[in-house]
């Protein structure tokens, strides 16, 4: 679960379609910045809704893939070439075409250990990582769009933003109790969701 940035207004929703068309909205037309959505599952086209960029995760397991395969290369011409050349049958040395399916096994095993780890680090998965709960919902069948707010004037522009499309319940997330770890909200104005979580 991504890091929650506090104060933000945190819209409810049942459906997916419309959290995917909010998003867009809130990005494209209203101008928010920072936005970030919850689900229970994948939403296909969030993250260009939400215009997030592409994660370098991927790029840390080439970056592993490709130093994985030349360690790999580099240790069997290594061995045997420098540390006990062995004439066989008058190959050459460093007798390349043999060696391609250890490359790749040990481009492909530090491929996945450096995906493991980025993924581990991008995502804060660390030892004890602290998980703060916005709803218990979430994980089950609700939605939820958060709007980080600077100011007075632009939580009140998020919350018309959210009565406009179709929101379920409003929930303006005002700081977090690090003691505790939960989230502390507040009331929302006058005419927001009534439902409960």
């Amino acid at each position: 679960m991504a890091r929650l940035r506090v104060p933000a207004v945190l819209g409810f929703y049942d459906d997916a379609d419309d959290l995917l068309h909010v998003a867009e909205k809130a990005r494209v037309q209203e101008g928010f910045k920072n936005l970030d959505a919850y689900s229970p599952y994948p939403v296909h086209g969030m993250e260009e809704a939400l215009g997030l960029q592409r994660s370098w995760v991927s790029t840390a397991a080439r970056v592993g893939l490709f130093v994985g395969a030349f360690l790999g290369f580099t240790f069997q011409s290594w061995a045997s070439a420098i540390d006990w050349p062995v004439n066989i049958g008058g190959k050459p040395f460093i007798s390349w075409p043999a060696w391609i399916p250890i490359t790749f096994e040990t481009g492909v095993l530090l491929a996945g250990f450096c995906n493991l780890f980025a993924l581990m680090i991008a995502c804060g998965i660390y030892p004890k990582p602290k998980t703060i709960i916005l709803s218990k919902r979430i994980t089950n069948d609700r939605f939820v769009m958060t709007i980080p707010v600077k100011d007075p004037e632009e939580e009140k522009r998020a919350i018309a933003f959210l009565r406009r499309h179709k929101v379920l319940k409003i929930k303006i997330a005002d700081r977090i109790d690090q003691e505790r770890e939960r989230v502390v909200f507040r009331a929302v104005p006058e005419g927001g969701g009534t439902e409960s979580s």
